[in-house]
């Protein structure tokens, strides 16, 4: 059996690939339904597709019987972790930590300023030739809570620092101090929520996220704040919050829907107070050579019999 790795970028594109491996490119093609490279018996690394469907993420797994490393090339695994019954046992999962902080941080920031200086009003009105002025929210002097303080929030609030926020809370799984203070558990978000005018979720979808945002959670919110999602859709309910933005008590700014992609005609195209980004929080110029760079240290790792990086988890040999 070769040991061979499938890579969703060219191998030839990418410089300092270490030698012992056999690099195959697949990424599943226009259509999803490409051809399997080689025989996905040999296939030692899969490394996931990016910007995929579903379908054509998972399609494999069930047959890379021998892998030893799901590489994402995403931030969240929610996709790997769903079928983890499908990955060989003993394979370790890993996500790209380190490939999407600074973009995702960037649009985070853009959605926040956008939404509260009325940009997309703008916009709107200089398709009709109209010159629409007044006053807007700052975000100097404003009170964020940033809910999933891991690395893209740690990069969130980078970028708040020059803009003069009065204060940043932070929300974890779990309680600990960084070197800008404390990091509350997850239990205290509740308790947070009625001082914070702007709410960012960073937080990665899992069984204990899903729904987070619900109708409490928002109901909890101040009059006129904002939500910001770059996380996953699913981490909010939808109806609850369509509930909210309609009755002008909140607005958002979303980089990601639940459903996504968000059908025409859903309500929250036509929402008020509600910014829409088509999830694209990671792919920006930021994102190849920082993908490139991950791989060829985790691909030189593994030949190496070395540590790998951002290990989720490992499957058990029942596939869990």
């Amino acid at each position: 059996m070769t040991a061979d790795v499938w890579l969703p970028i060219p191998p030839e594109e990418i410089d300092g690939l270490p030698e012992g491996l056999r690099y195959l490119f697949w990424d599943g093609g226009a259509d999803g339904e490409q051809e399997f490279p080689g025989d996905p018996a040999d296939c030692a690394v899969y490394v996931v597709p990016y910007m995929k469907r579903y379908p054509v993420k998972v399609r494999p797994l069930a047959q890379l019987t021998h892998v030893r490393l799901v590489q994402t090339l995403t931030a969240g695994v929610d996709d790997m972790t769903s079928r983890l019954t499908d990955i060989a046992p003993g394979a370790q999962l890993c996500n790209a930590r380190g490939v999407h902080e600074a973009s995702t941080a960037e649009l985070a920031l853009t959605l926040t300023l956008a939404s509260l200086r009325g940009i997309p009003g703008f916009v709107r009105a200089q398709d009709q030739g109209r010159w629409e002025s007044g006053f807007h929210p700052s975000l100097a002097d404003k009170n964020v809570l940033i809910v999933g303080y891991g690395a893209i929030g740690a990069a969130i609030e980078d970028r708040l620092e020059p803009f003069e926020v009065a204060r940043v809370a932070r929300i974890a799984r779990s309680r600990r101090t960084t070197a800008r203070g404390l990091v509350h558990p997850i239990t205290d978000v509740l308790s947070l929520l009625p001082e914070a005018d702007v709410v960012i979720l960073s937080i990665p979808l899992t069984e204990a996220t899903q729904g987070l945002v619900d109708a409490d959670f928002l109901a909890r919110m101040k009059d006129g704040a904002l939500l910001v999602n770059v996380a996953r859709g699913p981490v909010v309910d939808t109806k609850a919050l369509l509930a909210e933005v309609e009755r002008g008590r909140i607005t958002a700014a979303l980089d990601v829907t639940d459903p996504e992609p968000l059908p025409p005609g859903h309500p929250l195209w036509q929402a008020p107070g509600v910014l829409i980004s088509p999830h694209v929080g990671g792919p920006s110029s930021a994102f190849l050579p920082r993908a490139k760079r991950l791989l060829v240290d985790q691909l030189t790792r593994f030949v190496n019999q070395e540590p790998l990086r951002n290990v989720i988890l490992t499957t058990a040999a029942d596939g869990r």
